[in-house]
């Protein structure tokens, strides 16, 4: 599968020059959504590393949905993820899309190369936390990527165009 990664201001963009087959949008709740030509996904919450009076932080069920979809994808489709700043929420379902995708074990691989590509991404920690406990992996997501450390800071990331194989990588 191929992903494509972003902030919310690259998406008309990036749906005009490829042939994209879904659309997931991580987006707050108040925050307005356009509607798509192609199969759209959206789920809301703050992009929030733990519980905060007035915000919503992201479930295990939005997590459990963003693995499902990797899941249900054919293999050769291109799903386009999309944050507002694409920093933090979509790096972080790229990630975890990355790693469902792969045996255990790779999970630091994986992190240095999502850091490779996406310099600026400081994946959602809750996300990952919520990941690592649903993909059983005891903790490995969670030390990868703190291993990789915080991004550059950024106002917004850059496009990530990452291939997902066997070997889920960039």
């Amino acid at each position: 599968m191929r992903l494509l990664v972003c902030p919310g201001s690259a998406v008309e963009t990036l749906l005009a020059r490829a042939p994209i087959d879904h659309v997931l949008t991580l987006i707050s709740p108040d925050a307005s959504v356009s509607a798509r030509r192609v199969p759209h996904t959206v789920l809301r919450f703050n992009d929030i590393a733990g519980p905060r009076s007035g915000l919503v932080e992201p479930s295990a069920e939005m997590i459990r949905e963003i693995i499902q979809l990797g899941r249900e994808l054919p293999e050769n489709a291109t799903l386009l993820i999309h944050c507002f700043a694409g920093v933090s929420r979509s790096p972080a379902a790229a990630y975890i899309l990355a790693c469902a995708a792969s045996v255990p074990g790779e999970e630091l691989s994986i992190a240095y190369r999502l850091r490779a590509a996406a310099p600026k991404a400081t994946p959602n920690a809750l996300m990952i936390s919520l990941a690592d406990t649903m993909l059983h992996r005891c903790g490995a997501m969670r030390s990868a990527i703190a291993a990789i450390g915080r991004g550059a800071d950024a106002y917004e990331g850059d496009v990530i165009d990452w291939t997902l194989g066997s070997t889920a990588r960039p």
